[in-house]
This record gives C-alpha cells, structure tokens and sequence, in this order.
C-alpha cells in the first residue's frame, strides 16, 4: 500500500484508547517512520503517529523499527581507525548542570581512543545547554560536514570531533519543528543518540540513563544500530557522566549481552564532593542565557583539561575511565583513572583541543 493508506491503518490501531490500542510491527513501524522522514506525511498525522506510539507505550520491536527507518536515511561513513567511541548524550541537552561530557573527546583522543559526540542546537523538551553550543563557544564549525568530521578522527594530531543532526541526516533534523509543537518526548527521543553516522572497525556507544530498566533495552537497540559494544551510564539528566557525590550503576555490554557491572563510588577513583553536579551560575539559566552558559562551560573545561583540579576535572577522569575500561584499554578503573589524571595534568589534551 502506498505510504499515506499504510499511515491512516497504522493510526486506526495505534491510537485507540489505553485499552484497544494494538502493536504494529518492525516493518510497519520502519516503513511508516520513513514516510515521515521523506516528507510523505501531513504534520497533523505524523504528530498522532509519534504521540500515539508513546501513549500506548512503544514496544522493543516498534522502537527498532523507527531506529532502522532514520539509520535507513542517513548518511553513514566509515572511518579508518581501529576504535571509535560514540558519545550519545541526550540531545535535548541539559538546563540544570554543567556538561563536563563535551571534554571528553579530545581527553580519550589523547589516550588513543579516537571519540565523536553528537547532537544539535535546540530541541524538545528541555531546550537545554547542547554540545553544539559548547562547539560554538569554542570557535569551532558546529554544522561542518560528516566527511570534515572523518578526516578530524583520522587525523592522529587531533581524534576527536562534533557531529550535527544537520550534517548527518537532515531528514530527521527537519522535523525539530513538529517535534518541538509535540512538547513531550517521543521514540525519536530515544533512538537519535544511537545513530552513530561515523563508524569503525569497531565502534563502542556510550549512553546515558535515568530509569533501571533502560540498560537493557538500550544494549538491545545498540545491538540493532549495528555497535559492537555498549556502555550503559547513569548519569546527571541522563548523560555519559555519572554523579560525582554518590554510587551510579554502570553496565558494560558487548553485542546485547551483559558483559559486567560496576556499581561506581567516585570515593574508591579519589574523587570527593558534595555535589553531584556542577551547577549552573546564580542568575543563569537557557531560557535567556545560553551562550554565557556555553562561554562558562568553556572556561571550565579548558581550566580542567589544563590539569585544574575541581568538579570538572574530577567528572572528567570518573567518565573517561568508565569509557578506558569498557574498551579494554586498561583492565582496572584505578590504573585508568591515573592515566587520565596524568594526561589532564600534563596539558596534552588541552593542545589537542
């Protein structure tokens, strides 16, 4: 059937009421998504297909099934270096704590971990700090292209580089709008961080999460996305970066299998604080102050990766070990965390910035 018919029989079984709703399958869900992407679709419909997904609750296979449609539209390219991390923070950013995970890349570069993080400008529903704000404070060209950020990762004096929605896969980036009218989040949501345009011979997600029965759910997606491993992290508004005052459960997974877990005391790395998070500025908030925002975290960053001891530094070496010992790069946390701290403290990260 053509793709408005399959749309109209898709929402006749999905939106029906909490109680005789029914599932669609991978085909249907990927098929249906596609359309949407490919502009096939009216606003109005498309708007009932995702909230009615969401209402009804998404199960796995419909989820892996939006997942295929928008890997289906983007443009993937393959970079020639033996490991990649992919860091998969929330897009919709962050409106309560500072982003210590838009320093990571050019830390786990130094440490021979070749690292892409990716994103875009503003998004439903936190509308909160981004990475591509982050990349704009530091001078750089936050929408270059996918085959600029290839050569940046292969490029063993740099390794490291931002990616936006824009570059990668515009179909997907062009319905911000409709999204943003939805307020809420949907399934795009949840699989936009596991794309992962850029790949390797091995490619390694790390992901953030809030509720305990995500991990598994995630390993199974990223499985799908075609990752060769996954980092489940929890971590502040759901990012790659755990709490700097208390344990956080993280879950190492290879394929979809459980491969190990550690429930991570940031005393047990040396790291001592009061807080969690590095909180945002007296005054400050993304509402009306995105780009001081995006400035401060900057200074921040620059000042940890210059060997600084302090909040950032320490979110700094928590997660980057974390990321060395899923990858094998070093087998205990504590022999990471001292390579990261020696790395901080030599400066060599900062001049890779």
């Amino acid at each position: 059937m053509d793709s408005k018919t399959l749309m109209h029989s898709i929402i006749q079984r999905i939106a029906t009421g909490p109680d005789l709703s029914k599932n669609i399958d991978f085909e249907e869900a990927k098929d249906g998504m596609q359309a949407i992407l490919r502009g096939e679709i009216d606003d109005v419909r498309a708007g009932i297909f995702l909230i009615a997904l969401r209402m009804k609750r998404e199960t796995l296979e419909e989820v892996k099934g939006v997942l295929a449609a928008i890997l289906a539209q983007t443009d993937k390219q393959q970079v020639n270096v033996d490991a990649l991390v992919d860091l998969g923070d929330p897009y919709s950013g962050y409106n309560r704590s500072i982003p210590i995970s838009s320093f990571l890349p050019p830390v786990l570069a130094e440490l021979g971990l070749p690292t892409v993080i990716h994103g875009l400008d503003s998004i439903s529903p936190k509308f909160g700090l981004t990475h591509h704000h982050i990349n704009q404070a530091l001078g750089l060209d936050a929408q270059h292209s996918i085959t600029a950020a290839k050569a940046r990762l292969e490029n063993r004096t740099i390794g490291w580089s931002y990616i936006d929605q824009r570059s990668y896969c515009q179909d997907l980036h062009n319905l911000i709008p409709l999204r943003n009218q939805i307020v809420k989040r949907s399934v795009i949501n949840t699989v936009e961080t596991l794309i992962g345009p850029l790949r390797a011979k091995k490619t390694h997600s790390i992901l953030g999460y809030v509720h305990k029965p995500y991990p598994p759910i995630y390993a199974q997606l990223a499985n799908a996305a075609g990752m060769d491993s996954a980092l489940l992290v929890r971590g502040v508004e759901g990012g790659v970066v755990p709490s700097l005052r208390q344990k956080g459960l993280t879950i190492s997974y290879i394929g979809a299998d459980e491969k190990d877990r550690i429930d991570i005391d940031p005393t047990a790395l040396g790291i001592h604080q009061n807080n969690r998070a590095i909180a945002f500025p007296t005054g400050l908030d993304v509402q009306h102050d995105i780009a001081k925002l995006a400035d401060y975290t900057v200074q921040l960053g620059k000042a940890a990766l210059s060997g600084e001891g302090g909040m950032f530094y320490d979110g700094l070496v928590l997660s980057a070990s974390l990321i060395l010992w899923h990858t094998k790069k070093f087998a205990s946390l504590a022999t990471a965390s001292n390579e990261v701290r020696a790395i901080l403290n030599s400066g060599r990260a900062l001049n890779r910035l």
